[in-house]
């Protein structure tokens, strides 16, 4: 099986490090390494996102931050571009 290229926005790479000092580092390196391998394996659960982040996908890294990326099928390429809370910003 192909593994995908992850690749981070700009804005992941500074939720990284809030994710560190937050010790939610590992739990957000076991999601990314599940989406790499396969990026709509369930579980663990993801959703489908609409309205302006149409085309991505989150999953819980815990109850309040998710990590939310888009594939690019074709490329077998997916795109992080948070992984510090997106919801109510």
């Amino acid at each position: 099986m192909v593994e995908y290229k992850i690749l981070y926005s700009k804005w992941a790479l500074k939720d990284a490090k809030k994710l560190s000092s937050a010790n939610l580092d590992n739990k957000a390196k076991e999601l990314i390494e599940i989406i790499r391998k396969n990026p709509f394996q369930n579980p663990p659960p993801y959703e489908k996102l609409v309205g302006n982040l149409s085309g991505s996908y989150s999953r819980r890294i815990n109850i309040q931050h998710r990590l939310v990326y888009e594939v690019k099928e074709d490329e077998k390429k997916i795109r992080i571009s948070r992984m510090w809370s997106h919801c109510g910003e």
